[in-house]
């Protein structure tokens, strides 16, 4: 952390050299902002949000006709099941728990960084970086904010990958030049609501906030410029970096929803086009009538059903009568397409089915890996997007601890382990454990264990 002094001229100055002048910068950042929020990237992080959460867009489907001059014509007498059979979030939370469901391992040398990492890592931690999981999962990318509480404590906070625009540094997505959030707040005047757009600019040294007004930035004059931190002296500090870090699903920032979204619409499609064809019964199919004793046609229909009868005559030594003209519905057929299409939502979300007939058939180890494969390929590239991502969250925990606790943390070496909660034989791994005794340490021996969950609690248990 470092002192600076005219801190919000420093700031400005720091920024604006790329641009040539400040109304040029703020020109650039308009611009930007208008973009991204009717842009295809967001509009992809807002649907992974709509669909985990139940809304498809099977729910705005309406029933149609050909009208007599040609034209689809939307027509209310018929069913209109919509049904949302959601699978795509079943994968999400199956992938989020894949990584991280369970504790990570730290591992560091250093026995003071240890102590004080295990009591910012607690379990309100944990679940932070769970919920920033689900948001790569669905918007492709995440953001952790670092910040300081009101007692001077590091404390993080998600962003919503919705309302962040990064201005990048370079074209790999590694380094930002700043940082933009954007979202709407509401103000009550004279007990009218309004709603304001609020522009939070994040650099190395601070935040700038603004207001959204007509297409245009406008100076927030009641908040101005914020350093991240004070020191007791009441001087402003600052991080060498900005203090938000991106979670990413992939080097692409691609959302999960992008590969299997026709798929799960078509799934939805099966299941409520099989429920309208069971509900077309006599009393709203098609009709063929014989002598029926009246012309109003919607009149009989209203009438069959509230009544439940008809009322026909002979003409002629005719007899009438009524006949429905019914198709008969397979339910085979749409029970083996509905399950084709959710086979296909798990080989394109790359998920795994744990109810596959391997698993039920020969419980080993080679099945077990094999029914993971899929899931595991994406896991792996998720972690390697999250172990950068931790590396410059320690950046930033070394920096504070070195401050805080007058020692030079910044060299130290930290690596993390992501334990992924993967199905096993218990009896194979413990038997491989017995064969490994006299081979390799005791340690690691009782690191794979799969009654262990804490390798130093149990190795002092035996002692």
């Amino acid at each position: 952390m470092n002192l600076e002094y005219n801190f919000e001229t420093y700031e400005i100055n720091n920024i604006i050299n790329k641009f040539g002048n400040k109304k040029a910068f703020i020109e650039f950042l308009e611009q930007n902002i208008l973009h991204f929020l009717c842009s295809e990237q967001r509009n992809n992080m807002l649907m992974g949000e709509d669909y985990y959460i139940g809304k498809h867009d099977i729910l705005n489907r309406k029933r149609t006709i050909i009208g007599k001059d040609g034209d689809i014509e939307e027509i209310n007498n018929l069913p209109n099941n919509k049904i949302v059979d959601n699978q795509y979030a079943r994968i999400v939370d199956q992938k989020n728990s894949y990584l991280l469901s369970k504790p990570m391992t730290i591992y560091c040398d250093d026995e003071k960084f240890m102590n004080n990492i295990q009591k910012i890592f607690d379990k309100t931690f944990y679940r932070l970086i769970k919920n920033i999981g689900e948001d790569a999962i669905n918007c492709g990318i995440s953001w952790l904010y670092i910040f300081f509480d009101e007692n001077g404590k590091l404390s993080f906070k998600k962003f919503k990958p919705y309302e962040i625009l990064p201005i990048w540094a370079d074209e790999e997505h590694t380094s930002l030049d700043c940082l933009l959030r954007i979202y709407n707040i509401e103000n009550y005047v004279f007990g009218s609501k309004n709603i304001i757009t609020q522009v939070e600019l994040y650099t190395k040294n601070g935040i700038q906030y603004y207001i959204l007004d007509n297409q245009k930035l406008v100076l927030d004059t009641s908040k101005g410029f914020k350093p991240y931190i004070y020191n007791s002296y009441n001087f402003p500090l600052s991080w060498d970096k900005i203090p938000v870090i991106s979670f990413k699903f992939n080097s692409k920032e691609i959302p999960l929803i992008n590969r299997v979204k026709s798929l799960q619409d078509s799934l939805n499609t099966i299941r409520s086009d099989f429920m309208n064809n069971m509900q077309e019964d006599a009393r709203n199919t098609i009709l063929i009538l014989k002598n029926y004793d009246g012309t109003n046609l919607a009149e009989f229909r209203k009438n069959l059903s509230e009544y439940g009868v008809v009322k026909v005559k002979t003409i002629d030594g005719n007899e009438g009568g009524v006949e429905a003209l019914k198709i008969n519905v397979d339910s085979n057929n749409y029970e083996l397409l509905a399950k084709a299409l959710k086979k296909a939502i798990i080989e394109n979300a790359r998920g795994y089915d744990c109810k596959d007939e391997k698993m039920g058939q020969n419980v080993n180890q080679m099945n077990i890996q094999s029914t993971y494969a899929d899931i595991d390929l994406d896991a792996n590239l998720m972690e390697t997007e999250f172990q950068a991502s931790f590396e410059s969250l320690f950046w930033f925990i070394k920096k504070y601890f070195s401050y805080n606790y007058k020692k030079d943390f910044n060299n130290i070496n930290v690596d993390i382990v992501f334990n992924k909660d993967i199905l096993i034989n218990e009896t194979e791994a413990i038997n491989n454990c017995i064969k490994s005794m006299d081979i390799i340490s005791k340690e690691t021996i009782i690191s794979r264990h799969p009654w262990v969950s804490n390798v130093k609690k149990e190795i002092n248990k035996i002692k």
